[in-house]
C-alpha cells in the first residue's frame, strides 16, 4: 500500500519504507525530524502518511538531539584519550556542559583539553555512525559491567522498560537517554575551554539563533552549582538513582525532612545576614526565574525575620503594572508584560523613596479584572520594617534606581539542581521548573499541559533577557531546590503530559518530560510540611490565599 510524505515543500507517494535521511542526503544542517509531530532520529524509516518538519540546530526540539550526542562524543574521546578517568557532565554557567573529574584530586589542565579538543575534532572527521541497537536490561547490565560502567547500573534498576536501546560508534557503547544524530560528523559546532578544576563545552543553542553565545563566566551562578552539587554528595542525593534509595532504604519521611532542614538553614543563614545589617537594609529584593518558589520563600523569610524582631513589609510589582495599551509590543506585536517597560518605574520608585524617608504613602492596586491601577492601601514604614519586593524584575537596579545601594539587599531564588541520571546525563534544570509550572498552572488555574508548555518558551525569552544577568548582583542566592521534589510531583505531572495528543505540536517535550520523570520512585506527599515550598506547587500550602 502506497503512502504520502509532506516534506519541503513537497509532496511525494512511496510505496516501501524510507528512511528520512535519504528524503534529505547529506545535508547535516538538518540534526534530525518531526514526523506528525513526534522527533525522531534521521534514520527513521516512514512508512504511513506523514507531514515531516525537518529540524536545525535553530529549533528547540533539535538542540536536545544535538547536545546529548555532543555528550555522546565527549564521553568517547575520553574514554579513549584518559580510559582511567571517570568524569561527570552536568550543566552550568553560561549554558555550557561541564566536565567534572570524579578521581581523587585529578584536575584538568591546558594539555587535557587540547587532547581531548584534538580527539573530538578526530572522531567527527571520521564521521563515525552512530548505530542504535536495543538489547534486554539483562544483556545491558552484562554491558555495563564489562565496560565498568556502574552509574548507569544503578539507573537501569529503575527502568520500567524491558529493554533497552545502545549506540556503538566504531566499538564505543553508550546510551544518552535522548536521539542521536545519524553520525558524528553531524557535531562541528562546539567550543571547549578549561574551566579549572574541569573542561567546559558550549554548543548551538536555539534561543541564539543556533549559534554558540559568547561565554560569559557567571562567578555567583558557579559557586552555587558547585554547593549544591556538594550538598547533594553529602545526602546521597547527587543522582537519580541516589534518590530513589533514600525513599527505600531511609524511608520518605527521613528524606523529606532532611531536604526541608537544608532549607530551613538557609532561611537561618539569610537572617543572620539581614539582621546584622538591619540599620541599612531597608529593601529586601527578590527575584528569579518561573516556577522558583518566589512566593512561598518570601512569606517563609517574612516569619524568619518576625522571629528575630525585624517587621518586614510585603509589596507585589505586579500592582504597578500598565494598561495593555500602555505596555511594549512583543515580537509577535501582543503587548509583551514581561518586559520592565510594561511597569510603572518612575512611580515604583517615588514610593520606594516616600516610604524609606518616614512619609505616608497611597500604593496603588492593580486590577486585573479592569486591566487598570486604582487606589490601594495607605502605608508608611517605620525604622525596623524593611519591604520585601518580589517579581521578576525586583532585582533589576532601574526599579530601585533612586535607592543607595547598601539600603537593598538582593536575594536571587532558582532551584539550582545538580542530579543526574548516570554521570553522562545530567537533569536538566529547566525541565524541573517546567515540571513544577506544569502542576501548579493546572491545580490553580485548571491550565492544560498543551497550553503551559505553549507559553514556556515566551516564559524562557523573558527570562534570558530580564533575570539571569540580575544574578551576579546578588547579595545571596537561595537555592530552591528539594531533592525529592520530582519524586512527588511525579504523580501530579505524568497524567498531564500523557494527555498531550501524539499529534499535538507539544508532544515533543511532553514525551521527553515523561522520559526523565518514569526513572524517579513515587513518594507520597503527607508528609511534606504545609509551608515547604513544594507546596507552592503540589497545593496545601499554610500561605495559599496569604
Amino acid at each position: 500500500m502506497s503512502f504520502t510524505v509532506k516534506y519541503l515543500g513537497k509532496e511525494k507517494s512511496f510505496d516501501k519504507k524510507v528512511r528520512l535521511l535519504d528524503l534529505i542526503g547529506d545535508d547535516k544542517s538538518i540534526v534530525c525530524a518531526r514526523v506528525n509531530n513526534r522527533v525522531r532520529e534521521l534514520t527513521y524509516e516512514v512508512y504511513y502518511d506523514a507531514k515531516i518538519d525537518f529540524l536545525t540546530v535553530k529549533d528547540a526540539d533539535a538542540i536536545k538531539t544535538y547536545e546529548a550526542s555532543l555528550r555522546f562524543v565527549l564521553a568517547m574521546a575520553f574514554n579513549r584519550i584518559y580510559p582511567e578517568l571517570k568524569v561527570r557532565f552536568c550543566y552550568n554557567v553560561s549554558r555550557s556542559i561541564f566536565v567534572q573529574i570524579l578521581n581523587g584530586e585529578q584536575r584538568a589542565n591546558r594539555e587535557m583539553v587540547e587532547r581531548i579538543d584534538k580527539e573530538i575534532k578526530r572522531i567527527i572527521a571520521a564521521d563515525y555512525p552512530l548505530k542504535r541497537f536495543v538489547v534486554s536490561t539483562e544483556e545491558a547490565a552484562k554491558i555495563y559491567k564489562e565496560h565498568h560502567l556502574d552509574d548507569k547500573l544503578d539507573i537501569l534498576a529503575y527502568r520500567p522498560e524491558k529493554t533497552v536501546h545502545l549506540y556503538d560508534c566504531d566499538g564505543y557503547l553508550n546510551y544518552m537517554f535522548s536521539h542521536m544524530v545519524p553520525s558524528t560528523g553531524y557535531l562541528t559546532a562546539y567550543k571547549i575551554r578549561l574551566y579549572s578544576p574541569g573542561i567546559i563545552i558550549q554548543y548551538p543553542r536555539s534561543e541564539c539563533k543556533g549559534e554558540i553565545p559568547e561565554f560569559e563566566d557567571a562567578p555567583t551562578f558557579g559557586k552555587t552549582l558547585k554547593e549544591s552539587h556538594e550538598w547533594g554528595l553529602i545526602a546521597g542525593a547527587d543522582s537519580v538513582s541516589g534518590i530513589n534509595e533514600h525513599i527505600h532504604r531511609d524511608g520518605v519521611i527521613d528524606f523529606i525532612q532532611l531536604c526541608e532542614a537544608r532549607h530551613n538553614r538557609m532561611l537561618g543563614e539569610l537572617g543572620d545576614l539581614i539582621e546584622k545589617d538591619i540599620s541599612n537594609v531597608r529593601l529586601i529584593c527578590i527575584a528569579g526565574p518561573s516556577s522558583s518558589g518566589k512566593t512561598t520563600f518570601a512569606n517563609r523569610l517574612r516569619i524568619e525575620l518576625l522571629s528575630r524582631g525585624i517587621k518586614p513589609i510585603r509589596i507585589s510589582l505586579d500592582d504597578y503594572y500598565l494598561t495593555k495599551a500602555q505596555a511594549p509590543k512583543d515580537e509577535d506585536g501582543k503587548p509583551d508584560l514581561e518586559s520592565i517597560e510594561a511597569l510603572d518605574i518612575e512611580l515604583f520608585n517615588q514610593n520606594m523613596v516616600d516610604l524609606i524617608q518616614g512619609e505616608e504613602v497611597q500604593l496603588p492596586k492593580f486590577d486585573f479584572k479592569l486591566g487598570k491601577r486604582v487606589p490601594g492601601r495607605l502605608l508608611k514604614v517605620g525604622p525596623n520594617e524593611p519591604i520585601i519586593i518580589e517579581g521578576i524584575h525586583a532585582l533589576n537596579d532601574r526599579m530601585t534606581a533612586l535607592i543607595p545601594r547598601h539600603q537593598k539587599f538582593k536575594i536571587f531564588i532558582a532551584p539550582q539542581a545538580q542530579i543526574n541520571l548516570d554521570y553522562a546525563n545530567p537533569v536538566s534544570i529547566t525541565d524541573l521548573r517546567l515540571c513544577r509550572r506544569l502542576v501548579r498552572d493546572y491545580k490553580f488555574r485548571g491550565a492544560s499541559a498543551e497550553e503551559t508548555i505553549g507559553m514556556w518558551p515566551s516564559v524562557r525569552r523573558g527570562e534570558f533577557k530580564w533575570i539571569y544577568d540580575t544574578q551576579e548582583g546578588a547579595d545571596y542566592v537561595y537555592n530552591s531546590m528539594l531533592s525529592y521534589e520530582l519524586s512527588v510531583m511525579k504523580k501530579y505531572a505524568l497524567p498531564l503530559l500523557q494527555n498531550v495528543d501524539r499529534e499535538s505540536e507539544y508532544f515533543p517535550v511532553a514525551e521527553r518530560l515523561i522520559r526523565m520523570l518514569k526513572y524517579f520512585e513515587d513518594m507520597p506527599d503527607e508528609w511534606v510540611p504545609c509551608n515547604s515550598l513544594m507546596r507552592e506547587f503540589i497545593g496545601g500550602s499554610c500561605y495559599e490565599g496569604a
